[in-house]
């Protein structure tokens, strides 16, 4: 655990419900950014989460990220990196 910021004992998202041990919060991040990056993909961007950094980077082709702590912030940054308006329950973008 980092003992400046706590992670990955930090309070949890209401997306990580369910997620009872560490293990299970960290897997649920990884599938959680997986499933992002199918969806941001279609913008140009990529979405990583290494499980060591508390939050999901959201990049650019062009190398710009921004590190977003929680949906609503990845949606702010894939808006502001991509300059496009960003709808994640369009059902075009939907991912399995």
């Amino acid at each position: 655990m980092c003992s400046i910021c706590g992670f990955p004992q930090t309070a949890g998202h209401w997306s990580e419900a369910g997620s009872l041990s560490l293990h299970d919060r960290v897997r649920a991040r990884f599938i959680g950014a997986r499933k992002l990056g199918a969806i941001l993909r279609n913008y140009g961007l990529t979405a990583h989460d290494d499980g060591v950094t508390p939050g999901v980077q959201i990049a650019d082709r062009t190398g710009n990220i921004i590190v977003a702590g929680d949906l609503r912030e990845v949606w702010i940054a894939a808006e502001k990196l991509s300059g496009k308006r960003i709808d994640p329950l369009d059902p075009a973008f939907a991912t399995r």
